[in-house]
């Protein structure tokens, strides 16, 4: 208390005086520390540096200067803070994967991508690169105004004149109090003619803008995904853009396939990238990669990862993007300081101010040089008065006592000022020869021009814009490079795959062991029924094919498990292999548990509401959904229907809600019945029976049928016919049906039922992965209650796994010459089967 009653202590509002406080602290920091300025692009002690570096004498046409010296007097000069922020700004500004043009060129050890720091100060060197040059141009012209440093005892700029647009340039990033600016660097050349752009047309777009200078150009390269988040910074000055790193997938002779990674996203640390990817597959979070090399020398960027031979190298690069820092989002915050104050910029915005500075650089240079060239004629008018009296002047001076004589002399009798007198007294002997009095009077002209063309100038605001546009047009040819950072089309949140791939059509194949693969439609050439086959696929001893499917690569497919599940891929999204190779596991495209199997692919045009799933599992039970209901299907898959512990998912189709089923079964019985005795169902629903079956039948096969279609069925042993769907009756939902094939030991048990119209190829794969392709009007036309005819000859224990309906091949498609046939088909023959061609009847 006695101190407070001392006169000397005066009391204060610590509240008050806290928030006075720290608002002084937040605009020095905002102000003289994490901001640029929109004129220069520069921080305070971005600034500080190149400034202390040209009084230094450290220019790019000078020898290097060890960088603590550089620093040194960067601290003792301007910048009153620690050695160390100075120094780790001026290494910034030295490295290529920092900075898109760097402003020191520095020598030695100054850091790399992978995140390793530069060397001491006391070891490098550094000068100013030769397009720093350009910030400092004009300086010593009056262009900018001055402040005096911390201290009082020198002087240093307040902004730089900055002969190109440097805030775009190279970007800024700064933490402030309660504000932070994150600016990408762009491309020099566009951005200049962006100015330009903006300099002809005050009340150009963003669009139009955006025409020039289409989005940020980072000096690591990269691919920016889309244009939608640009636009969005561009505008209001805040966005979020999403950068992937550049690869290219190489194969190896082995077949193997290598993603190398050629350039990363901007600000991304090469060597713990390494780290997470090997982190990610040690944890067994990406499967498929079998090893990671960094290659990277002098020439480039090149980290090789190896990818095993039965994985995609498309699913393993998603994975890659989707968990590592090869895919990141760069945060635009334009923010920069306008006279004085914060504030966010759109592109056109930041464009303007820098112009507006570049004017009035270019204004007060030329005021400079009148100022300087309207002094020198001022002198010279005074010698030219000398040389005409010259007698008199010589006279004057000899008979004059001192010099303030001789000068006010002069004043007097000629009508000279003090400068043109002490001018004509400096003036040496030999300025009195002929050729000399020429120069004088060829200078003052000169000058006379010069001044003329100056006062224009400053008169006449077009022709600043004029000058602003040659000179802005000498930097962009100076020192303009290629774009390094590649904008797809798209939107915002990813590529487009599609765009990028060519519509083709497509057979794809998933096998009992959960190996899928894509190959072209016209691998297969059609043959006659009876034939060996050709080999369609490598398996092993204990796998076939188990489905087959027609489609396209930008069809949208719907697989559905045995457990009820279904997911979604396109066409593209499934690996393209050989003819003879096994494919990719299913589990590295899908999330599908190990107990589960993909039991039908459904090619789906679109998820419209007047279109329906029929699904049909092993004990009969069938179901009618919307396919609507399927639009949205998550990664980790959807619930399609609900499933009895002892029941699977046999089949699904894709029907438009007026359909006639069929349904059969192993033992050879086949109900018809109309889909909507089927109420449509919600997607968890479990259905309704629709086949009544022994105890040893269950269902093989669902489809459905039109007039004039007819029911082809294949028994296991390679028999199968067709039958006209007039002999089968339409009857009621959940009946035991009729007989469709007579079941001997010598065609086996059914393992498909079809239904077909004459224009189809079908295509039978053994379970030893021997396929053929036949016309289906090769097949003979029987009875329900006949055996069927041989369709393909089958070795010991051979039966047939899989039977597959694929658009007829065109007649070219059907040409081969016997080069191709013997290529393509290798042992395939064709041959007529004589007495097991004729249908054999069993009643």
């Amino acid at each position: 208390m006695s101190e407070i009653n001392n006169p000397g202590v005066k009391g204060i509002n610590i509240s008050k005086e806290i928030k006075t406080s720290f608002l002084s602290y937040a605009m020095s920091v905002i102000v003289s520390r994490a901001l640029p300025d929109v004129r220069d692009g520069l921080k305070p002690v971005h600034r500080r540096i190149l400034y202390g570096m040209q009084e230094l004498g450290s220019t790019s046409d000078k020898p290097y200067k060890k960088s603590a010296r550089i620093v040194g007097d960067v601290m003792g000069k301007y910048h009153p803070h620690g050695d160390s922020s100075i120094y780790d700004a001026m290494v910034r500004m030295a490295q290529d994967f920092s900075y898109r043009y760097m402003l020191v060129d520095g020598h030695g050890n100054f850091g790399s991508v992978d995140g390793d720091g530069a060397a001491a100060m006391r070891y490098t060197e550094s000068r100013m690169s030769k397009i720093a040059m350009e910030m400092l141009r004009d300086i010593n012209k009056d262009t900018i105004d001055y402040q005096d440093n911390y201290d009082g005892n020198e002087k240093e700029p307040i902004v730089l004149p900055a002969r190109y647009p440097n805030l775009l340039v190279n970007g800024a990033s700064g933490i402030a109090v309660g504000m932070a600016t994150n600016i990408p660097p762009h491309q020099l050349g566009e951005v200049i003619d962006g100015v330009l752009a903006i300099s002809d047309n005050p009340a150009i777009t963003t669009e139009e803008l955006m025409e020039i200078i289409p989005g940020p150009d980072f000096p690591t390269g990269g691919t920016i995904l889309g244009r939608s988040g640009i636009r969005r910074a561009y505008e209001t000055g805040r966005g979020s853009i999403i950068i992937r790193a550049k690869v290219e997938i190489e194969q190896k002779s082995n077949g193997k396939d290598t993603i190398v990674i050629h350039e990363l996203p901007y600000q991304v640390n090469k060597a713990k990238l390494i780290e997470k990817i090997a982190e990610l597959v040690r944890d067994k979070k990406i499967d498929g990669i079998t090893n990671i090399n960094d290659e990277s020398d002098r020439n480039g960027m090149r980290v090789a990862i190896d990818i095993r031979k039965d994985a995609n190298s498309n699913v393993v690069l998603n994975n890659l993007y989707k968990q590592t820092a090869m895919q990141s989002s760069f945060g635009i915050n334009m923010l920069a300081l306008v006279d004085g104050q914060p504030k966010v910029l759109s592109l056109k915005e930041s464009l303007y101010h820098y112009l507006e500075h570049q004017k009035v650089v270019i204004r007060r240079r030329t005021q400079f040089e009148l100022k300087k060239a309207e002094d020198r004629a001022h002198i010279l008018e005074g010698l030219r008065i000398a040389l005409d009296h010259i007698d008199e002047i010589i006279h004057l001076i000899r008979s004059s006592q001192t010099g303030d004589e001789a000068k006010n002399g002069l004043m007097d009798k000629f009508s000279l000022s003090e400068r043109q007198a002490q001018a004509i007294l400096d003036m040496r002997l030999q300025r009195l020869t002929g050729l000399e009095r020429e120069k004088i009077e060829g200078e003052y002209q000169e000058l006379q021009a010069l001044i003329a063309k100056l006062r224009e100038i400053l008169a006449d605001e077009g022709k600043i814009r004029q000058i602003i546009h040659e000179e802005l047009l000498e930097v962009k040819e100076r020192f303009n490079d290629k774009r390094r950072t590649e904008i797809t089309a798209g939107g915002m949140e990813m590529i487009e795959d599609e765009d990028l791939i060519p519509r083709e059509n497509s057979v794809i194949t998933l096998t009992h062991n959960g190996y899928i693969k894509r190959l072209p439609a016209n691998t297969y050439r059609s043959q006659k029924r009876g034939g060996r086959g050709v080999q369609g696929m490598g398996t092993n001893d204990d796998d076939f094919v188990e489905h087959l499917m027609n489609t396209s690569t930008h069809d949208t497919i719907v697989f559905f498990t045995s457990k009820g599940k279904a997911f979604r891929a396109k066409g593209y999204e499934i690996p393209e292999y050989g003819r003879t190779a096994k494919g990719l596991p299913i589990v590295n495209l899908l999330s599908v548990d190990k107990d589960e199997q993909v039991t039908a692919m459904i090619r789906v045009p679109s998820f419209e509401d007047d279109a329906y799933f029929i699904f049909t599992t092993r004990t009969g039970v069938t179901k009618r959904t919307p396919v609507s209901y399927f639009a949205n299907i998550r990664n980790n898959g959807l619930i399609a229907i609900s499933l009895r512990e002892d029941d699977e998912l046999i089949s699904v189709r894709l029907t438009d809600g007026k359909k006639e089923i069929i349904i059969g079964t192993r033992n050879g019985m086949l109900v018809r019945f109309n889909e909507e005795d089927i109420r449509s169902m919600g997607r968890t629903a479990a259905g309704v029976r629709g086949i009544r079956l022994k105890d040893d039948d269950y269902v093989v096969g669902m489809e459905m049928i039109e007039p004039g279609q007819e029911i082809l069925v294949v028994t296991e042993k390679g028999y199968g016919k067709r039958t006209p769907e007039e002999e089968y009756r339409i009857q009621t939902r959940g009946g035991v049906g009729i007989k469709t094939c007579q079941i001997t030991d010598k065609n086996g048990p059914l393992s498909a039922v079809k239904t077909v119209d004459g224009s189809e190829d079908l295509m039978l794969i053994t379970i030893n992965g021997m396929l053929i392709r036949m016309d289906i009007n090769d097949i003979s036309v029987t009875g329900r209650s006949t055996q069927g005819v041989r369709l393909i000859r089958l070795g010991d224990e051979e039966l047939v796994a899989t039977v597959a309906k694929v658009a007829k091949e065109s007649e070219e498609d059907e040409e081969l010459d016997e080069s191709e046939e013997s290529v393509e088909l290798g042992e395939a023959t064709v041959e007529e089967t004589d007495a097991d061609s004729e249908p054999t009847d069993a009643e």
